[in-house]
């Protein structure tokens, strides 16, 4: 009778925010997983190849087994990306920048391996979203991470007016994110619609030289110049009592 075969884990890997040191932002746990981990599901292959080399110069680049996972990719796929932890291989799922499964296609794997038995192990890095809240001032107890708005001009004031409102009915900060070549016209329209008295954070390039994390009343904001074009920013709005 041949043994059972041990079932992998899915281990999930954060990344670096942008271009910083390894050693900067991520603790040793990440360093050794990606040592013994060869099998990887990853949003761009290219990029994923870079980071793996930044964080283990000695890793053999021919060893590795990518998977691209992003919005190109058809569902039928996810199930076949995740068989090697079925026969016994321990896969590393990351994003394009920080915390897989988070603002990230790879929750859709996460899914799969829960419900195949998979043990999903995360493990501890940068998030863009938590960094920018634990930095914003705003409610750390009650807070809500609602991707991206509507692209359309008049259902994109509907949406900030409402999530205003959200934000003081239920003293609950609201987190938003855009594509990096909107971002100079969101905050014009953030600034435009919001009332003068809420408060808006704007935090971008986190952990990167070039930080920038800034909490003032939208009246305050009015008055300052900063251009946030292509730079990955995180955006928390709370109108007080």
């Amino acid at each position: 009778m041949k043994p059972a075969i041990s079932i992998g884990k899915l281990y999930l890997i954060p990344t670096t925010l942008g271009e910083s040191n390894p050693d900067d932002v991520l603790p040793q746990t990440v360093k050794r997983a990606i040592e013994f981990i060869d099998c990887y599901i990853v949003e761009n292959e290219k990029t994923a190849r870079k980071f793996i080399k930044s964080v283990n110069p000695e890793k053999v680049q021919s060893s590795l087994l990518l998977s691209t996972l992003n919005k190109h990719t058809e569902v039928a796929e996810h199930n076949e990306m995740i068989q090697p932890c079925l026969q016994g291989i321990n896969i590393g799922l990351m994003s394009e920048a920080g915390c897989p499964g988070v603002a990230d296609p790879g929750a859709a794997i996460v899914k799969i391996a829960h419900e195949k038995g998979i043990q999903v192990v995360p493990l501890v890095g940068p998030s863009s979203i938590l960094l920018a809240m634990m930095g914003s001032g705003m409610n750390g107890q009650s807070f809500a991470f609602n991707g991206y708005l509507p692209i359309d001009k008049s259902d994109k004031k509907s949406a900030i007016k409402n999530f205003e409102k959200l934000s003081f009915d239920k003293n609950q900060s609201q987190i938003f994110i855009e594509t990096p070549y909107r971002n100079n016209k969101f905050l014009e329209d953030l600034i435009q619609t919001l009332q003068p008295n809420t408060h808006l954070c704007v935090a971008a390039d986190i952990t990167l030289p070039t930080e920038y994390i800034k909490t003032m009343k939208v009246s305050e904001w009015k008055k300052v110049a900063i251009d946030l074009h292509n730079r990955p920013t995180i955006y928390i709005i709370h109108k007080m009592y």
